[in-house]
This record gives C-alpha cells, structure tokens and sequence, in this order.
C-alpha cells in the first residue's frame, strides 16, 4: 500500500514538476535575466561618464558574446526543466508519505483531502518562511549570515508545521456544529501568522536599488509559481487515487471494523 501511494507521488510529481520546469524556463528565468540587467543599469548609471569609453570599446567584444549567451541560454533552461521535475518528484514522494500517514486526520472527503495537505505543505515549506525571508531579487541586500539565515528559515518551517497543524485541528474541532464557524477557526491561526511577522520581524532582504513595483511583482510571481506547484501535486495524485480506486482510509476502517 505504501510503496503503491509513493508511486502515485512519484508520478505525480513529474508531472508538476514538469510545468514548474517549463515556468521557469519561460518565465522565471527570462523575468530574473530582465531584474538583473536593471539592476546592473543602476549601478552603471552612477558611472555613466567615466565609463563611456570603455563600453564604447567593448561594443565588438559583446557582438561576439552574443551565440555564447545563446547556448547559455538554452543551456540554462534545460537546467531548470531537469531541477524542476527533479524538485517535483522529491515533493511528490514526500507528499504521499505524508498523506499515507496523515489522510484519517484531514478534513473533507476524496481530493479534498489532498488539496488540504498541499495547502499545509504550501505554508510550511514557502509561505511562513517567505514572511520573515522573502524571495532575493538581483542586486538585493541581505542582512546576517547564510548559516543564521538557514536556521531561521527551517524555524519558520517548524511554526508553520504548527500554525496549518492548529488550523486542521481547529476546523476538525468547530465544523461539527458549523462549517463557516470552522473555516474562520481554522484562519485564526494563519491570520495571526502573518500579522505578527509584519510587526515583529526584522528587515532581513533590502531590495537595492530595484524598483519597487518589480520587486513585489517578482515575489508575488513566486509565491503564485510554489502555490500553483503544490496545488498541481495535489490534484494529479487525488487524480491517480481515484484512477487506481483507492478508497477513503474512513471507509476501508469501517470494512475492517465490520468484516466478522
């Protein structure tokens, strides 16, 4: 049974993983090669009159660059096509591990289940940390060093374990007596979250000299691009338990439960 739920992961983490690759092929990287030639923009513009010889001169050197950037190009976005199904695949497997263990303690029925895990992981995994940590743009500033900023990041991973563990716990406890009653119980958890880090969490990342707008555009992308991600995950392997008739762990303890 488990190793069938870690195939269905597996698979559908190719599949995710796939699109993500090809968002970033797409998307991501040409928005980051744009945010880093403005970046760069910026700092030549403080130089501009003492540099204009100098581009003058490398004019024919960059015309002869131009293929080589081409094949880096392509070479980078076969790169992140491959980390894309790679990172799909690691995240499928570990999301059916976890709702092979967890699936009699989430609320809702069929692919609801799904989508709630995916949601917990979403805000475990990327939204918690992204509140104290955001995503790091071109030409960003970032205060503290790598290790203490890794500690904090997988501590933000532990609260938000805590907080999506509290708002399951508290829907499964209210929506009983009353579903919207439950759903609001389960955002005061999340709610909270996220008003609290907006007080009380330092500034970590300065964002340069990059236009703000840019900025918030390419984090919001990003948060949009993982959400997406977990999302996809989720509904291609609540696709592939159907698909394989796998029934609801309430319904198979109820068989055993009866069964003389």
């Amino acid at each position: 049974m488990l190793v069938d739920y870690l195939e269905r992961g597996v698979l559908a983490g190719v599949i995710a993983g796939l699109a993500y690759g090809l968002y970033m092929a797409l998307v991501a990287n040409p928005l980051l090669g744009y945010m880093e030639t403005v970046a760069e923009g910026g700092e030549h513009g403080d130089h501009a009159s003492a540099g204009e010889h100098a581009h003058a001169a490398g004019e024919h050197a960059h015309e002869a660059g131009e293929h080589a950037h081409a094949v880096s190009e392509a070479t980078t976005a076969a790169v992140s096509i491959g980390g894309g199904v790679l990172w799909g695949i690691l995240l499928g497997g570990v999301f059916a591990l976890a709702f092979y263990f967890l699936e009699p303690a989430l609320p809702g029925r069929g692919r609801v289940k799904t989508y709630v895990l995916a949601g917990a992981g979403f805000l475990a995994v990327s939204l918690a940390p992204w509140l104290v940590l955001p995503p790091t743009t071109p030409g960003a500033e970032q205060a503290f060093d790598p290790t203490f900023r890794s500690a904090l990041y997988a501590g933000m991973m532990a609260v938000g374990a805590v907080v999506a563990a509290g708002s399951i716990y508290g829907y499964r406890r209210v929506s009983a007596r009353s579903r919207p009653i439950g759903v609001v119980t389960a955002a005061v958890p999340i709610v909270a979250l996220v008003a609290i880090t907006a007080v009380a969490a330092p500034t970590i990342v300065e964002i340069g000299a990059m236009p703000a707008e840019l900025v918030a555009a390419f984090r919001g992308i990003t948060v949009l691009s993982q959400a997406a991600l977990w999302a996809l995950v989720a509904g291609c392997f609540g696709w592939l338990q159907t698909r394989a008739g796998v029934r609801p762990a309430a319904e198979r303890r109820d068989d055993l439960l009866t069964s003389p």
